[in-house]
């Protein structure tokens, strides 16, 4: 049965609304109905992106990729070069320049600010060169004429996890509205369902893999190790610069992009004290006396299956996480 769907959230100030909301809005008086970028606008962007993001990874800086990430990804880069920066104050010693080639822009229609896109792209992370290289899929907003493009999203797929994206008459992609009813899944709903499932198993509708029964057992496994108690807190992040964003596929399902947070609370026996990693400790307000609370970003990739699946309506196929705070007590 469908689950009943919530409107989307809204993002936090009065002149934007959520990127996946649907319908069109007034900014500036901009009413048209407008691909999100140009394609040379896009490839211009994704140099920007890789260009700055290479300056601050070489220099463990945060500052000087700040203006090029939001969302989800910012908020895992930012933590994770401010805690570098600390623990290694001289740069990265190991640093190798991220190349993105290949690229393939997936770029929809909509009305007004914020805009966005998708880059489909070949990295040269991956350990083996070839056709089957795993793809970096970057998602691109942009809040406004005077604002620069910023990556809030950063999937890593296989190529045969990509689906065939539904287009329009023009070639542009097709934006999946929050409240969707063509998918399974209305892509709105996906933050809020992957919370419940991570918390007692239910909706039953998710696929198994890595990212969904797996990540549940390895949960139950440690949350009881010696000495040690596990306990975790997952919360829904949809709204502002973490709202969902999701293109509509070929099949009447939806590829979507979506974050959570959550928090994981170490607590230890009488006379013993959690372990604090050197990454971990750069981010750590408090003291660690019995008990270490680590606020994690979560960022997921998911296809949802057509209206009318009856079973694994929602598969994960990408999870992309980092540590951005710490308390200790």
């Amino acid at each position: 049965m469908r689950r009943p769907i919530r409107a989307a959230a809204g993002l936090a100030t009065a002149t934007v609304m959520s990127l996946v909301a649907s319908g069109c809005m007034t900014v500036h008086g901009e009413l048209a109905v407008l691909p999100g970028a140009k394609k040379s606008e896009a490839a211009q962007a994704l140099a920007d992106f890789t260009e700055a993001y290479n300056k601050a990874d070489k220099a463990y800086d945060p500052a000087l990729d700040a203006g090029r990430v939001t969302g989800a990804l910012g908020a895992i880069n930012q933590a994770g070069l401010k805690a570098r920066a600390v623990t290694n104050p001289e740069g990265n010693a190991q640093h190798q320049p991220l190349e993105l080639t290949d690229a393939k822009y997936l770029i929809p229609k909509k009305a007004g600010w914020p805009r966005w896109f998708v880059a489909d792209t070949d990295s040269n992370r991956d350990k083996d060169d070839g056709p089957g290289d795993n793809r970096w899929v970057l998602v691109f907003v942009r809040g406004g004429a005077d604002q620069l493009w910023e990556v809030a999203y950063l999937a890593i797929l296989s190529p045969d996890e990509i689906p065939e994206f539904k287009t329009d008459k023009d070639g542009y992609v097709v934006p999946a509205p929050a409240d969707s009813g063509s998918p399974a899944v209305a892509p709105g709903e996906v933050g809020g369902e992957y919370v419940s499932y991570l918390k007692d198993g239910k909706p039953e509708h998710f696929a198994r893999g890595p990212h969904t029964d797996q990540w549940r057992g390895s949960r139950e496994k440690n949350a009881k190790l010696p000495g040690l108690t596990i306990q975790y807190s997952d919360q829904r992040l949809d709204d502002g610069e973490f709202a969902p964003l999701a293109l509509a596929t070929k099949d009447g399902g939806a590829f979507v992009f979506f974050a959570i947070k959550y928090f994981e609370r170490q607590t230890a026996a009488a006379g013993y004290t959690p372990k604090v990693s050197a990454d971990v400790k750069a981010l750590l307000t408090g003291r660690v006396e019995n008990t270490l609370t680590k606020e994690w970003v979560s960022s997921q990739a998911a296809l949802l299956a057509a209206d009318g699946a009856d079973a694994d309506q929602i598969k994960v196929l990408s999870r992309l996480q980092g540590v951005i705070g710490a308390e200790g007590s």
